[in-house]
């Protein structure tokens, strides 16, 4: 029996796929993408009027470490290079896309956990999320800040997944909404999480919302206000920070 002729669409997704794998293993072309996404990382923050709010954070949290900062997909690419003085381990996934932001990452003083999650049981063991969460945690207990996307990968954008709460529940460490901005970015459509290229020459805004703090004993239904929370803060955050650039989202 012959096998199904697949549509051009799906083989042009599995090339594609074939293509990338071998770009993780290819040395020369992680070190060139590496350099390229540090440099240009740097060119905006050198280009662009930051605004950080509140002006006195880093006063603020510094006596409350270890944090969680929690932020959304999609604000992510700017991550490494903020100007707010915090130094945190991010948990990064095993791919060409992961690796490049690792060797970003830990050019700008952070630390990586090679790790991520999924949206089911079977997606995140398989990625080696339960391992990442571990190391999260005992990060923090080693008196070390850590970088989680609050929403779930490949899930809903903007809706704050159960496993940030629980590193908050079990670690004792207050979470962090944190929102970036640029006024000068580009937006990817068709990504899941609309994420957004900052550019240079604009204004790049940092808001800081108000802490989670998620009790040990926590319940089912406090868990669930803890995580609502959070995302009402992860929100009101992004907004903000969009108003601040003078072009909001």
């Amino acid at each position: 029996m012959t096998e199904p002729i697949q549509p051009k669409r799906l083989k042009r997704k599995k090339r594609l796929r074939l293509f990338i794998r071998s770009l993780s293993q290819n040395k020369i072309a992680l070190n060139v993408t590496s350099r390229l996404a540090i440099w240009y990382l740097q060119w905006v923050q050198r280009t662009n009027k930051i605004i950080v709010e509140p002006a006195n954070i880093l006063e603020t949290l510094t006596p409350k470490q270890p944090l969680i900062v929690g932020v959304w997909h999609g604000q992510h690419i700017l991550m490494p290079a903020l100007p707010i003085g915090l130094k945190a381990s991010a948990m990064i996934s095993k791919n060409f896309d992961g690796e490049v932001t690792a060797r970003t990452v830990e050019h700008f003083g952070n630390r990586t956990i090679r790790a991520s999650g999924g949206r089911s049981q079977k997606q995140t063991l398989r990625k080696g999320g339960m391992t990442g969460f571990l190391e999260m945690l005992n990060a923090l207990r080693d008196n070390d800040n850590v970088v989680q996307t609050a929403d779930i990968p490949k899930g809903i954008a903007r809706k704050v997944g159960l496993g940030i709460i629980m590193l908050g529940q079990k670690s004792g460490a207050p979470i962090v909404p944190l929102a970036i901005a640029s006024s000068r970015r580009h937006i990817f459509q068709k990504a899941l999480d609309k994420a957004a290229l900052n550019m240079p020459y604009g204004t790049t805004a940092i808001v800081v919302g108000e802490l989670v703090h998620v009790p040990d004993d926590a319940d089912d239904a406090t868990l669930e206000t803890c995580r609502a929370n959070l995302e009402k803060e992860l929100n009101r955050a992004t907004k903000r920070a969009y108003e601040l650039t003078g072009n909001p989202e």
